[in-house]
This record gives structure tokens, C-alpha cells and sequence, in this order.
């Protein structure tokens, strides 16, 4: 359904000079550079995947999805998105995607959601019975009722984004482009919304790009990942892999016994591992992988134990290690 090969974009931008001097001589005199923001992406989506595409800010994420959107011109490469070129603006192929921005809206401020969602039936032609079928579908499995008749400058930002997905799936897209859709959003109305789109991916099987800061999304919505790292991708394929390359490590947590009136001697952690945190009831220390099971029996033979527990390095700190990394290649 997408098919990305050797996807580039370069913007000229004006160079800017600091200082006052700097912003006078800019008004008559401007140097132009080129910044790459993609560099020679390559990758495919099939039917009913859902990709999350991850990257530090101004990784290429948005630009990338805006050139497969149609929104922005590449400067090299191709893209196939439903067998369209994306830039085109064919209306066959605006009819059969959505672009859902968590910064941006669709909706107008001043009307209630349904009063813009009966415009977009107009705009995509829908059958009457085609709208009220996929609106009924819509508004219950994201619990929205009387909210779709009130302005929308009085919704909760939680509301708007769940308004903001019934507006972009109403026409059912079979590419669906999800620009952090869940930003700024309290962990209830993240999980909704998380929860629905697994919902209508299972349902309707469309191709899902999804970016996002958010490692809970990504954790649970996206088995495989894109990471781009200053415009390029280094690494296409299964979260799992990069948990294996880069979590080489565990985090084991000792609660100690509460008889144990003070912090251990700092003595009984030597050669264990890097402590993360001490005091008289909790050890944190982070443990190569390979040595998890000896210093845990040496944990439990040199402090006074209550509980042990082992966990994964989480995937949030995963990535930002690939993002300090310049030189280890992501396999």
C-alpha cells in the first residue's frame, strides 16, 4: 500500500545571523542554505500494518509523512501510496487517505463536530447510509455523545482529539497518516485512543503510519518501528530487535526488609552493577543482562531482602541511546 524507495527532501532556508548587526544585514543581504530533512528513505507499509516512525525533533518524522501525504514535494526518490504518486493530489487518492496532526485541527473552532462532519460527507460524496453506519461505529467505540453538538472551543483536549478521529475517518480511509495523535493528552484519553485504534485496525485493516514522542504508544500499538536519526533510517524493522541490540542491560529493584533500619553499606553493592538508587528501603542498579542471575544471588546473600524484582530497560531509554549514538550502526 506504501511504497517508499530512496525518499529525500532538501529546503533552502536563509541563514540567520546573530545579533543586532547580524538582523541588519540580513534585511539586505540573505545567505541561502540547503538543509536536508530526508535523506535516501527507503521502506514499505502493507494492508493493516501499523509502522510507528520515531526520531528525536527534527529527525524528517512530519516531513516525511507530509511527502507521503502529498502535503510537501520531494526533492529525490519516489513514493507509491494505493498505487498513486502522492503529489499528484489526485482526488481518487485524497479520497482514500487521512492526515491526522495532534497540533493541528480540521475542525471549525466555533461549530459543534457535527456540523463539520455533515461537510465532510458533502466534501467525500458519502452515502447517507455510509455516514450514519461509520458515524454510529465511531462515536460509540470512542464514547462520544453530546460532545459532537457542542462547540468545539469548548471540548477537553481529549475530546477534540477523539472529534478530530471521527473527522478523519468518516470517508474510511485505507492509509492512515497519525502525526502524535495523542500529544498532550492525560494517560485516560491516551489509552482511549490507543485502544480504538487497534480496534479499527482490526476491523477495517488499513496501513497505519504512526509518530510519536510517546514510548507507550509505540509499545503498544506498533510492532515495527522506522527510526530516523538526522534524516536518515537507520533501522526498519521489529521493536523487539532493537530491545535485544541496545537493552543489554536489566534494572533490578531490592526492597529491603523494613527490620533493616538503615541504607546498606554502599561495600555490598561493589562490583554488582551501577546503583541507581539507595536508601533503607530500596536498592536500584542496572545489570548487564549476562550477569543478572549471579548478582541477584549475591544481592540476596548480602542484604537483608524482602522482595527482588527484575525488569527490562525501558524502551524510552532504549531509543535515547540510539539517538546519543552517532557512530553504532542499528543492525
Amino acid at each position: 500500500m506504501i511504497d517508499v524507495e530512496h525518499l529525500s527532501k532538501t529546503f533552502r532556508v536563509a541563514r540567520k545571523d546573530p545579533g543586532f548587526l547580524g538582523s541588519l544585514r540580513s534585511m539586505f543581504r540573505r545567505e541561502v542554505v540547503e538543509v536536508t530533512a530526508v535523506r535516501d528513505v527507503s521502506f514499505r507499509v502493507a494492508e493493516g500494518e501499523i509502522v510507528g516512525l520515531i526520531g528525536a525533533n527534527g529527525a524528517g518524522k512530519t516531513t516525511l509523512v507530509k511527502m507521503l501525504a502529498g502535503i510537501v514535494h520531494p526533492s529525490g526518490g519516489r513514493a507509491s501510496v494505493l498505487g498513486f504518486d502522492p503529489w499528484a493530489r489526485d482526488d481518487r487518492f485524497r479520497a482514500q487517505i487521512a492526515l491526522v496532526m495532534g497540533q493541528k485541527a480540521q475542525l471549525w473552532w466555533d461549530l459543534p463536530p457535527a456540523d463539520s462532519l455533515l461537510l465532510l460527507k458533502e466534501i467525500y460524496r458519502l452515502p447517507d447510509a455510509q455516514y450514519r453506519d461509520t458515524l454510529d461505529e465511531l462515536t460509540t467505540v470512542l464514547g462520544l455523545g453530546d460532545e459532537l453538538r457542542t462547540p468545539v472551543r469548548k471540548l477537553s483536549l481529549g475530546q477534540r482529539m477523539k472529534a478530530e478521529l471521527v473527522a478523519a475517518l468518516l470517508h474510511r480511509p485505507r492509509v492512515v497518516f497519525l502525526d502524535e495523535p495523542t500529544i498532550g493528552l492525560d494517560v485516560t484519553a491516551q489509552r482511549a485512543v490507543r485502544d480504538f485504534l487497534l480496534r479499527y485496525r482490526e476491523r477495517h485493516r488499513p496501513a497505519i503510519v504512526l509518530t510519536s514522542h510517546s514510548m507507550d504508544d509505540i509499545e503498544r500499538l506498533c510492532p515495527r518501528v522506522l527510526i530516523l536519526k538526522d534524516g536518515v533510517l537507520v533501522h526498519d524493522g521489529a521493536l523487539a530487535d532493537v530491545v535485544a541490540r541496545y537493552g543489554d542491560d536489566k534494572v533490578v529493584t531490592v526492597t529491603l526488609d523494613p527490620a533493616a533500619a538503615a541504607a546498606p553499606d554502599p561495600r555490598a553493592l561493589d562490583g554488582l552493577g551501577t546503583v541507581l538508587e539507595t536508601s533503607a528501603t530500596t536498592v536500584r542498579l542496572r545489570i548487564p543482562r549476562a550477569r543478572v542471575a549471579a548478582a541477584a544471588g549475591e544481592l540476596l546473600r548480602r542484604l537483608p531482602v524482602a522482595d527482588l524484582l527484575i525488569e527490562e530497560t525501558d524502551i524510552a531509554t532504549i531509543i535515547e541511546r540510539i539517538f546519543s549514538e552517532r557512530e553504532r550502526p542499528v543492525p
